[in-house]
């Protein structure tokens, strides 16, 4: 019997190891042995020693086997001794070899005990997801809302700004669900309704964005059903703001909300491709003629969307800031806040909508971006643009989602920052700044997450997964701190987790699942007005 073949190959070392203290000092379990420095004795003598430590330990096997049962009081009769199979003696050797010792990884076992699938059937369930009550923000909105920047609030991750990311992402999960449900509708007049999530929120606009570019005629008429795939204007989310008083005195003043979903018709695609930086048809701020930086640049597929005009709609850019000022008059003397939300090319557009809302009027609310995998979107002029018109913006990362980290040179934000503590180098990437048109530059706080650090989640899942943004609420959920695990009592349910990404569930989940006989295909049930279905501290 050759243990190599039963044991994983990262620990043979241990083995090797064994065997050569065997050639070097004698078998313990075969004393009379005497060693000969030949090739083939040895390879005898190992093979007699690993036969002898088989018997041995399944002898000891099998008296703790009969001592166990004895004291039970059962009988064994004796022919069973001798009447094990090959693979229940592969399995008693094993068992003696205690192997959970040497790879702690295989007490994976041990989480599917009663206690534990008890806990994995809630999680699938949507009928039985487990609530969390909602904090009073009080005096404190501001800091979670990022008046100093999530300072003390992220690592560790703070319950409290859990919960909002958490709903903020469930706004954006609201506008994927009204787009897809009628994709083709692209009116202004369109009586769309949305399913919020917050039934304290009222929807009050919908917002649309339209290409520059279009396709050919010809295309309509190979694949009529897919027109609305081709459409140069598609709704892409809306505005909505708080109308209930406790929920209002809960959050300790009343939010306007700007969800956007990402990208889904095929003109947003090769918008996307657009990728050189454009100047901002706008006034240069006074801290860029001051600093000399230059104009602020955006990606000219971002600002296209943007900045367009539909046939039967205004640009994105002029509804939202039509809607934002009505809504400020309206609500004039109480106390405000503007919080854009988006993922993947929302999150890109959310930027631009919190550049363009935070100077819409004289004394405009504080407002704050919380965007879940999004892509660079500006240069570094931009960034400072921003940061000097106090927007401040929460970026949810994933480490293995690839969309962070592009466009432009693909070089990570921690190299980049090392780079340019350098004195040399830092002024060589400035100058590089200023004339290169893929000089990109990421804007505002970090929180970064690890589908790794999911027990759910296959570590190599693929790109869909990772920059799915169910994926990013359940790894925000669970997220505790940069060097801690998966927080254990993570109560977000995995019901649309799983139907959404099965193959890049760990196999253990998806075939208990399975035992589970849940239904899973159902739809996915918002939280209701007064809790929070997800994060528990």
């Amino acid at each position: 019997m050759l243990i190599g073949a039963t044991l994983p190959a990262t620990n043979l070392h241990f083995f090797q190891a064994r065997r050569a203290s065997f050639r070097r000092n004698g078998s313990p379990l075969n004393p009379s042995a005497n060693l000969v420095d030949t090739q083939t004795v040895k390879t005898e003598m190992t093979k007699k020693h690993l036969s002898n430590l088989e018997k041995l330990l399944q002898n000891q096997s099998r008296k703790s086997q009969l001592l166990d049962n004895d004291s039970r009081g059962e009988i064994h009769p004796r022919e069973s001794r001798s009447n094990g199979s090959k693979e229940n003696r592969g399995k008693k050797l094993l068992e003696g070899l205690n192997l959970s010792r040497i790879w702690p990884e295989h007490k994976v076992a041990e989480e599917m005990s009663p206690r534990h699938l008890n806990k994995l059937k809630k999680l699938l369930s949507s009928n039985n997801i487990e609530y969390s009550p909602r904090n009073n923000l009080g005096s404190r909105w501001k800091e979670y809302h990022g008046c100093k920047d999530w300072l003390g609030l992220i690592d560790p991750l703070n319950e409290n700004l859990r919960r909002e990311l958490i709903r903020y992402g469930e706004f954006i999960q609201a506008a994927y669900h009204c787009f897809h449900s009628n994709p083709a509708t692209c009116n202004e007049g369109d009586s769309r309704k949305v399913a919020l999530p917050d039934k304290s929120y009222k929807v009050t606009k919908s917002l649309y964005a339209t290409s520059s570019i279009g396709l050919p005629n010809w295309v309509d008429d190979v694949a009529p059903d897919l027109g609305w795939m081709t459409q140069r204007s598609s709704w892409i989310g809306y505005v909505a703001i708080c109308n209930d008083r406790s929920e209002i005195k809960r959050m300790g003043r009343r939010d306007i909300v700007i969800a956007l979903r990402g990208t889904a018709t095929c003109l947003e695609w090769g918008e996307n491709f657009r990728d050189l930086l454009v100047q901002i048809p706008a006034e240069t701020t006074e801290i860029e003629s001051e600093s000399g930086e230059g104009q602020a640049k955006v990606e000219c597929g971002f600002l296209s969307l943007f900045q367009t005009a539909g046939v039967n709609v205004p640009s994105l850019a002029e509804s939202v800031v039509n809607e934002v000022q009505r809504l400020i008059e309206q609500y004039k003397g109480e106390s405000l806040s503007i919080t854009v939300t988006g993922h993947s090319l929302g999150a890109a557009l959310a930027l631009l909508v919190a550049d363009e809302v935070s100077t819409c009027t004289p004394d405009a609310p504080p407002v704050a971006v919380f965007s879940f995998g999004g892509p660079r979107v500006g240069s570094r002029s931009f960034a400072d643009r921003l940061n000097s018109k106090n927007v401040k913006v929460l970026r949810i990362v994933n480490n293995q989602d690839v969309i962070t980290r592009v466009p432009g040179m693909f070089v990570s934000e921690e190299l980049d920052k090392k780079l340019r503590e350098s004195g040399f180098v830092s002024g060589v990437l400035n100058v590089l700044d200023k004339s290169m048109p893929w000089a990109y530059a990421h804007v505002g706080t970090e929180l970064r997450v690890d589908t790794r650090m999911s027990p759910f989640l296959k570590p190599d899942a693929d790109v869909a997964c990772c920059h799915d943004l169910e994926a990013y609420l359940h790894l925000v959920d669970g997220y505790f701190a940069s060097n801690c695990p998966f927080r254990a009592n993570a109560k977000r349910s995995l019901t649309k987790l799983l139907s959404e990404q099965r193959s890049n569930i760990k196999r253990l989940y998806t075939n208990k699942a399975k035992g589970l006989n849940l239904n899973l295909e159902r739809e996915h049930s918002f939280s209701t007005p007064s809790c929070l279905p997800s994060p528990s501290s």
